[in-house]
């Protein structure tokens, strides 16, 4: 993808990284970009990998931003400016086909509580994505570490938030479920325990900036595409199975690896403030992992038989693409390279 022609629009931390991320940028900080959707358009028919294309998952990660607000100099009135959403929309769809094409799509239990916590249970047990806890648990060094925190931030600075839109979209027991849940993600009405404030004061620790966005030029696509992956379906109505499947695979697979990443931290001397919030989730995914599973996943598939294939699709999703980008930081540090983008496309 060639570079933006024109000079990049100033948002704190955030680069364009071609012509389409350009436009929007421009767009949404208050300047003049004509033809947004022919622009997108090109994009779409010129890339090889739209998971891994660095200009259309910042594209993606910039216009959901708009959404979370999540990043200051984006003006709130352009929120729902329609030819962003209409931009939106055609990156979404190409997106999620591209999920669809290339996520393996499991077999489909029968809709009820048991035999889909089974089948989550199952599939997250089966997944053979790279161990990067495991290499964190024994070989990462601290400077590794610094790159781990930067990644992770792209997320985790606004954990839970991805899977909170689909609180207004779900009823009963499912809706429930997910209330428990991010209700412990969110301090549980203790503002220093929500878990993106803990991530923050360890990427403190770890002598990083904690402001959100401070590192989105440093990441590759793929870690944007995990983010934009969840933001995707959360922030479509239609996609609620998926976003419930999501969160569903992402609690299950979380308390053992953050066990892992912990103890790797105290191997290499970090103190408590850095180790607090892998401690944290530790105990509290091994509960939410049983009330996602079952309660939130399993419960919606019993009330709505027709999100069933949905729900598996998000499960795989989510193990799929954080695969992905947990693969790609564990094969530049085997390699003896960092993970982080080239300095000369910053």
């Amino acid at each position: 993808m060639s570079a933006p022609s024109l000079t990049p629009p100033t948002l704190h931390g955030v680069t364009a990284r071609g012509p389409l991320s350009d436009a929007i940028l421009r767009r949404l900080t208050g300047g003049d970009a004509d033809d947004l959707g022919a622009q997108a358009e090109t994009a779409l028919a010129t890339t090889d990998d739209i998971v891994r294309d660095d200009d259309i998952q910042l594209a993606l990660f910039v216009l959901y931003a708009s959404s979370y607000g999540s990043l200051p100099g984006l003006d709130p009135a352009l929120e729902w400016d329609a030819a962003l959403i209409t931009t939106r929309g055609l990156l979404e769809h190409a997106f999620e086909r591209a999920l669809r094409a290339t996520v393996p799509q499991p077999a489909l239990p029968e809709p009820t509580v048991d035999a889909v916590g089974r089948a989550l249970f199952a599939l997250a047990e089966a997944d053979t994505g790279p161990s990067l806890s495991r290499y964190v648990a024994k070989k990462a060094t601290a400077e590794q570490m610094q790159e781990f925190f930067m990644q992770r931030s792209i997320y985790t600075l606004r954990e839970a938030d991805p899977h909170s839109w689909a609180i207004p979209r779900l009823h009963g027991r499912a809706k429930a479920a997910l209330v428990e849940i991010q209700s412990d993600e969110y301090g549980g009405g203790r503002p220093d325990r929500v878990h993106a404030t803990i991530f923050a004061r360890a990427m403190r620790g770890a002598g990083l900036d904690d402001t959100y966005g401070a590192y989105v030029d440093d990441v590759p696509a793929i870690t944007l595409a995990s983010l934009n992956t969840m933001s995707m379906f959360g922030l479509n109505r239609r996609l609620v199975g998926a976003i419930v499947g999501h969160l569903a695979a992402f609690e299950m697979t979380s308390s053992i690896p953050n066990r892992l990443y912990g103890d790797g931290l105290r191997r290499l001397g970090f103190r408590e403030d850095v180790t607090d919030y892998f401690d944290e989730h530790v105990e509290a995914d091994a509960v939410h992992e049983q009330i996602a599973a079952r309660d939130l996943a399993g419960g919606l598939a019993e009330d709505h038989p027709e999100l069933l294939a949905d729900i598996m699709f998000g499960a795989s999703a989510c193990l799929t693409v954080d695969g992905w980008a947990a693969g790609h930081m564990l094969d530049s540090w085997m390699r003896g390279e960092s993970s982080l983008r080239p300095r000369d496309d910053r």
